[in-house]
């Protein structure tokens, strides 16, 4: 094994843009060398590097950047995205339960290590590699992840919403893998949105086009926007629905304006807006981010409400855009079984968990071995309650006729 250094990282501005994105996303990588992400917007340098100069990571936010870094004698050659967090809130793998647990049994929970991308729940590559990285990087990798937790005294690492090979990855090194669902548009098989509506049983075909017509009405229009068609005044306008969002929902919006305005300038081409407009000003809008095989959908707001319209904007819109690209299948973002009605799949997300006290590491393990039966359970259950039409949508057996979103 050829000599690594271990390095810890204050900030990834002090980190070349080009290092950093050879480990992120290597070039020329295969699908099945790729584990199913050719391109993931969410661990460039671009968008990372937009998330700590935008103000919304570091500070006060509880997200104190400590990538870790791992060279060989002449480059970087794997990287994780981690940080040091005071709380545990814009995970979206809840874990508050476990803290709560610790701290009455006299234990300190906070700070824990997060290897992850701040409040963004899209499944990606965590342990990052070069394409031709030597062996034993990422070995070397996770041992520097283990270093910073002893240094810095913090009670555990998570690496949340890795894929399921860096989980496996994990877990034969000695982390607790635990199991969650979202739920996925997998557009194999569809050319278009009618080849779409056409694989869902009649009952659901119908709904579907009666909610996309009352969402617009005679009156709203939607525009995709993406490069350079994007302006500030659209960011404007979508930053201002992204905080009605946020205030509604009782929640504090983690991003800044400055992170839309850094992130849209360093990669716009990865960026879809999606915006509805009803006389002559937007009314609503969602940010998609575009990567090879996937489009992911993340934030979205409305200063009007309309039924439907979220559905519209946020859903329909997104499985549109993805076909005209050719992308293999849509993400959603977090929770939400109102999407099974509308032809999204139930998928299992990983996240991977290691303890310094063993007595902590013994509570979760026995948990987690519970909770993964019931996250089976659930999703055999939607899957038998699936909208398709016998045959479709990935071989569904059941029509799903009776099924409704009361149901859920």
């Amino acid at each position: 094994m050829p000599p690594f250094t271990v390095r810890l990282v204050s900030s990834i501005a002090d980190v070349a843009p080009v290092a950093w994105d050879a480990c992120a996303n290597p070039p020329g990588l295969s699908e099945s060398e790729a584990e199913g992400e050719r391109f993931n917007p969410f661990v460039t340098h671009a968008f990372l590097h937009a998330l700590e100069a935008s103000g919304s990571t570091g500070g006060r936010s509880g997200w104190t950047p400590a990538h870790v870094i791992v060279e060989d004698t002449a480059r970087i050659v794997a990287a994780a995205p981690s940080y040091l967090k005071s709380h545990s809130m814009g995970e979206y793998v809840f874990d508050h339960a476990w803290a709560d647990a610790y701290a009455r049994a006299g234990g300190e929970y906070y700070p824990k290590l997060q290897v992850a991308v701040p409040f963004t729940p899209a499944t990606g590559r965590r342990l990052l590699t070069a394409h031709d990285a030597p062996e034993g990087a990422r070995e070397a990798l996770i041992a520097g992840l283990r270093e910073v937790r002893r240094q810095v005294e913090a009670s555990s690492i998570h690496v949340t919403f890795p894929t399921a090979e860096d989980a496996s990855r994990l877990e034969r090194m000695g982390f607790l893998v635990r199991h969650g669902e979202q739920f996925h548009v997998l557009c194999d098989g569809f050319s278009n949105f009618d080849d779409f509506l056409a694989a869902l049983a009649s009952r659901k075909r119908k709904s579907i086009k009666r909610e996309r017509r009352d969402a617009l009405g005679d009156d709203v229009t939607v525009e995709w926007l993406t490069g350079s068609a994007i302006k500030p005044e659209h960011w404007d306008a979508f930053f201002t629905f992204y905080m009605d969002t946020g205030s509604r929902k009782w929640g504090r919006p983690y991003l800044t304006r400055k992170f839309f305005t850094l992130v849209g300038a360093d990669l716009a081409d990865r960026i879809l807006l999606v915006m509805a407009k009803r006389g002559g000003r937007y009314i609503a809008g969602a940010i998609n981010f575009i990567g090879d095989d996937a489009l992911y959908g993340r934030n979205w707001g409305a200063i009007e409400e309309r039924p439907f319209l979220h559905f519209e904007v946020c859903y329909y819109q997104a499985i549109d855009f993805a076909r005209s690209r050719g992308l293999k299948r849509v993400e959603a973002g977090a929770q939400g079984e109102h999407k099974l009605a509308r032809g999204y799949r139930p998928v299992v997300t990983y996240s991977a968990h290691e303890f310094a006290d063993a007595r902590l590491k013994r509570a979760v393990a026995d948990y987690l071995k519970h909770e993964r039966s019931a996250v089976a359970r659930t999703i055999a259950h939607y899957e038998s309650h699936a909208p398709f039409r016998r045959g479709e949508g990935g071989n569904v057996e059941t029509l799903g006729e009776n099924f409704d979103d009361a149901d859920l």
